[in-house]
């Protein structure tokens, strides 16, 4: 982080740029947890949209959560008395209608559980029947659902479990050279607390743009038994973990005596040998599978995939994408109730750069 852009103290109370407001912020909270594996985090309000939050790793794994304005039981942007710090003014993708900076996510997560009942239920659904992404013969893959449409869709306490104390949290944001402030309360009758959170400059971060032109692989699976109990199993001491995959026509086309090839394979190496999860060609398990390349095979660090498992946890499915150069993007779909009824979908995204000796050429 660099230049400090806020005290937690402001002798003069400035009209706020952003205010917004959750009765619950065990949504919110989980998707910032889902990130939450370093500390630094870019945080970025953008009028119409909601709010996105950016953490990195070595260069190499970036993370980004989505938490939009529809989450919220109000949400009011003052685009009119945004003045954006000198640093925003002078870069190339400066947005007049979004302002951004730096703040440690560990407080925040610290701050929304003061009273304990920001973390989720230990309970989860692992048969969602929501409409989320699109299969591959669809208009899009990424299109967020509307249980308006849906008669069946699950309760979404669910997921978070219903009957528990709930922390409500106004946040409020003046813009460049204020802290970000959360008042927090457990019930309208109880206690209420002020938490005021130091901002800093934003500094650019980690850009991994992925070439959906140039996508090697697509596939779309339930996030629960399919991939994070694959994930969970895989011994710690793990080193690398291989995305193995073929054409669908390559693996029917296989003759008589020769073994088949895999549709798809997760496979673990470490110190002490390997492991291998291989996933049949069925709807119930994948339901999109797309490969344009025979044996695709890349490799990726086990220590920055394990840093999935809080996102997944929260999610109902998993869009698993591989450029032919190696980028790999984990899109995870997380059930967020809207205030006023209904269930909104939001998204937690890794992007993670392959080993370099392992992408094939």
């Amino acid at each position: 982080m660099s230049q400090l852009m806020s005290q937690p103290s402001q002798p003069d109370k400035a009209k706020p740029l952003l205010t917004a407001s959750v009765h619950d912020v065990r949504y919110f909270a989980s998707l910032l947890r889902g990130i939450g594996f370093s500390n630094r985090a870019s945080m970025r309000f953008t009028a119409g949209s909601g709010i996105t939050v950016t953490v990195e790793e070595a260069r190499t794994l970036l993370a980004t959560s989505y938490v939009y304005a529809d989450h919220f039981d109000e949400w009011a942007f003052d685009v009119d008395d945004l003045q954006a710090a000198p640093s925003q003014l002078s870069a190339p993708d400066f947005d007049r209608h979004a302002t951004s900076f730096e703040i440690p996510l560990n407080t925040l997560l610290e701050c929304l559980n003061i009273f304990g009942t920001a973390n989720m239920s230990s309970s989860s659904s692992t048969s969602s029947k929501h409409k989320q992404w699109r299969r591959a013969d669809d208009a899009s893959d990424d299109e967020r659902g509307d249980d308006a449409r849906r008669p069946n869709a699950i309760r979404i306490d669910q997921h978070f479990g219903g009957n528990e104390k709930r922390t409500s949290m106004r946040l409020t944001y003046a813009g460049p050279g204020h802290p970000l402030t959360l008042v927090l309360a457990e019930d309208s009758s109880g206690p209420t607390t002020t938490c005021e959170i130091s901002t800093f400059d934003s500094e650019p971060n980690l850009e991994l743009p992925f070439d959906a032109e140039q996508t090697a692989l697509k596939i779309i699976f339930k996030s629960s038994f399919w991939l994070r109990d694959a994930l969970s199993e895989l011994d710690p001491s793990c080193e690398k973990i291989t995305l193995i995959a073929n054409p669908v026509a390559d693996v029917q086309s296989a003759h008589r005596g020769i073994p088949a090839k895999p549709l798809f394979r997760i496979q673990g190496t470490g110190a002490f040998g390997s492991t291998e999860m291989d996933y049949p060609n069925d709807r119930e398990v994948l339901e999109t599978f797309e490969c344009s390349r025979s044996m695709l095979g890349i490799s990726y660090r086990f220590a920055h995939i394990s840093r999935t498992l809080r996102a997944l946890q929260n999610s109902t499915k998993t869009s698993l994408r591989l450029e032919q150069e190696g980028l790999l993007s984990l899109q995870f779909l997380v059930p967020v109730p809207r205030p006023r009824g209904g269930i909104s979908d939001s998204f937690i995204e890794f992007r993670c750069l392959a080993l370099d000796d392992e992408v094939a050429q």
